[in-house]
């Protein structure tokens, strides 16, 4: 066992990553609840002038925040590998969306647990220390609700416990099928909840939420999904019952949706979003790929948070979100990984600064200012965004937030006898990303050591059962 792996609410880091940026010789102090109470720089750790600084743990590499992972959907991780293959003379997002429905609809309670305890521990595994799950399989076959309405969201909520992975579960409103009231198609069922039914779900779900510190939002799946009058019913509820809550929606990833946004309202979808809605910062608008220059500058405005999933964009073909403009708005971001067809954090990082130098002929976008180092300046940003869409206290290492952090490994050969900062951007764009990834800590807790998560072996098995099961029912 490690020496950070001993029982202690202290750990001393050579080099550690604060919401200001890179620190030497930080001691990180948190209660029994798992909440930063000092974060010290400048220790000494042989002096013992810093109370426990001389028998703190020792972190055996630099220490970087757990970063959020803002958008999950638990169910498709094993989806990933089934689509990679042409099937009509144009493959596209909504072609992709056909064959998962059917995924979708093959789904049991029992398979959605296992299926979301292994993406959950890879996620730990590589760098995420909570999720913010966007949850839209509701119903039996044929959209036949549980004798527990709560049924596939309690699956959810046991696979985040079973793994210590923190959650925000945000179950989704789905009504339509498309903008106008288009009634749902046979294959939506499953995902189908009146406006009433949902608010009581929600009720249903907080005190489970309570008891195991997650934290729980609501998610009106999209403007083509949600009528005007069910999304403003469905928010004015939620916050009646929980004025905190997050809000997340998809929103403009695909121009065929700003096509038909057009069609319906005469607006795009930001544009009618942001005049209709009462958007500020609770909210999170996942992808948001396809902006004007205005809609740009008013969703920045409002404080919401720009939700980027770049590998899922990029497998799906949506497109390039312009992070300089957003940025230059005074936008806040974070990563997901959305369809998970890649769980990693720094493989988000590295996917979102190579689609920006891709679409500006440009190198170091996302670096500048007071942050240069471009893999410090977009974890810092994305764990800002991140904590914010997930209305949870994970925003960094700073007292009074969780104490949620990764230990990189200091002799993986990415970042062995470099400084911190640039081992940290070897991490990110010079290794296999997961492979320097050492600790994870939640909440004070230890859940990965030398990189395996203890139930890595067993999730696993129970995976690859859960989707032979699907496949087989195909």
């Amino acid at each position: 066992m490690t020496a950070s792996s001993s029982i202690s609410r202290t750990l001393f880091a050579a080099d550690a990553l604060l919401p200001t940026g890179w620190a030497r010789n930080v001691l990180l102090s948190w209660n029994q609840s798992g909440q930063l109470i000092e974060v010290l720089t400048g220790v000494d750790p042989q002096s013992g002038e810093a109370g426990e600084a001389e028998d703190a743990a020792k972190a055996a590499g630099p220490v970087i925040p757990g970063m959020p992972n803002l958008h999950s959907h638990a169910f498709q991780r094993a989806f990933g590998g089934l689509t990679e293959f042409r099937g009509q003379a144009q493959d596209s997002f909504w072609s992709w969306r056909n064959l998962m429905y059917g995924f979708a609809n093959r789904m049991s309670p029992e398979a959605l647990e296992a299926i979301a305890t292994w993406l959950y521990l890879e996620m730990l595994e590589a760098g995420y220390t909570s999720v913010c799950e966007f949850h839209y399989v509701h119903h039996d076959l044929g959209g036949k609700p549980y004798a527990d309405d709560a049924t596939l969201s309690r699956a959810l909520l046991r696979a985040a416990q079973k793994t210590g992975i923190g959650m925000t579960l945000l179950p989704v409103l789905y009504q339509t099928s498309g903008f106008g009231g288009k009634p749902p198609r046979e294959d939506q069922a499953r995902f189908i909840r009146s406006t009433d039914n949902m608010l009581a779900l929600l009720q249903q779900l907080a005190p489970a939420c309570k008891a195991q510190d997650a934290n729980l939002g609501l998610a009106p799946h999209s403007l083509r999904a949600v009528p005007p009058d069910s999304l403003q019913a469905a928010v004015a509820g939620l916050h009646a019952m929980l004025p905190k809550a997050p809000v997340h929606i998809h929103i403009a990833e695909q121009t065929q949706e700003v096509d038909d946004c057009l069609a319906w309202s005469g607006q795009r979808p930001v544009q009618w979003l942001m005049n209709h809605a009462a958007v500020d910062q609770r909210w999170c608008l996942i992808h948001a790929t396809h902006m004007t220059t205005e809609e740009y500058a008013s969703a920045a405005r409002s404080g919401a948070v720009a939700g980027i999933c770049p590998t899922t964009e990029a497998n799906l073909g949506d497109g390039i979100f312009d992070m300089p403009l957003w940025l230059q708005n005074g936008g806040r971001w974070g990563v997901g990984s959305d369809s998970h067809a890649t769980v990693n954090a720094a493989e988000e990082l590295l996917m979102l600064e190579y689609s920006q130098r891709l679409a500006l002929r440009q190198r170091n976008v996302l670096g500048g200012g007071a942050q240069p180092q471009v893999a410090t300046a977009m974890t810092l940003q994305a764990v800002a965004g991140g904590a914010q869409a997930a209305g949870r206290s994970i925003a960094g290492l700073a007292v009074g937030q969780q104490a949620d952090f990764v230990v990189l490994d200091g002799e993986h050969v990415a970042l062995a006898g470099l400084p911190a900062d640039s081992g940290h951007a070897g991490h990110v764009f010079a290794s296999h990303r997961s492979s320097a990834v050492a600790e994870v800590w939640v909440g004070g807790k230890q859940r990965v050591q030398a990189g395996r998560h203890p139930q890595h072996e067993t999730a696993q098995q129970a995976f690859v059962r859960a989707r032979s099961q699907l496949l087989r029912s195909a």
